[in-house]
């Protein structure tokens, strides 16, 4: 399976992050115009930097010049982070890590977040933002868990209904319909939890340092 991180403009991880998921086979880096400006601080060399780079500082562009591939789309109808997940999608990569997807940008934020269901049927997307992990499922579901994990479950689509089993707050049959009504902070009761979803997609957000610290990352 080929996997890739797409670094976008806004707030960086550390560079422990990166290192972890290297040793998960997330070996290629994709820098999304501005990304380059955290991944120079952070003293990475990406693989490739890709947008219509109007974002991208002179000085971190003149770094890069001659250590890795810098690709220049123009079009205005996607956005920079699209334009990496298309690149993506076109070198036939199976996953992406999307990160620094959230900032001081709502709209960008919340673009980010959409491209996740955007792409769903095309290609793996999953959010890494500090402690957050963010990954979408339209189908059943079951998950390892650490008893007692922060488990927050949030439905996209007219016709969701979601049935839970290994929750503390189990749902049957829920219309978790965002922005009517959500599980936020749900709690894993035990070592494994199910989802069955039917009629639309998920947002499953967990704790990404208990899932690397317990191996189920």
């Amino acid at each position: 399976m080929k996997k890739c991180l797409i670094l976008a403009n806004g707030q960086p991880p550390k560079r422990k992050v990166f290192e972890f998921l290297k040793t998960k086979g997330y070996e290629t880096l994709i820098c999304a115009d501005g990304g380059a400006n955290s991944a120079v601080k952070l003293n990475l060399i990406p693989d490739y930097i890709i947008g219509d780079l109007d974002s991208i500082k002179a000085e971190v562009y003149d770094y890069y010049f001659d250590k890795c591939e810098i690709v220049q789309i123009k079009r205005q109808n996607n956005t920079d982070v699209e334009k990496c997940i298309k690149f993506a999608i076109k070198k036939k990569y199976d996953e992406i890590i999307l990160l620094g997807a959230t900032g001081d940008r709502l709209d960008h934020s919340l673009c980010n977040l959409g491209i996740v269901l955007k792409y769903f049927e095309k290609i793996k997307i999953r959010i890494i933002h500090q402690r957050s992990l963010l990954e979408a499922f339209e189908k059943d579901v079951t998950m390892k868990t650490v008893p007692k994990e922060i488990i927050s479950v949030y439905g996209f689509g007219t016709k969701i209904k979601i049935t839970s089993q290994g929750l503390k707050y189990q749902l049957k049959n829920v219309a978790l319909t965002f922005g009517k009504k959500e599980s936020t902070s749900n709690m894993a009761a035990g070592s494994e939890a199910k989802l069955q979803i039917k009629g639309g997609h998920v947002f499953v957000i967990r704790d990404f340092d208990t899932l690397r610290k317990y191996g189920l990352f």
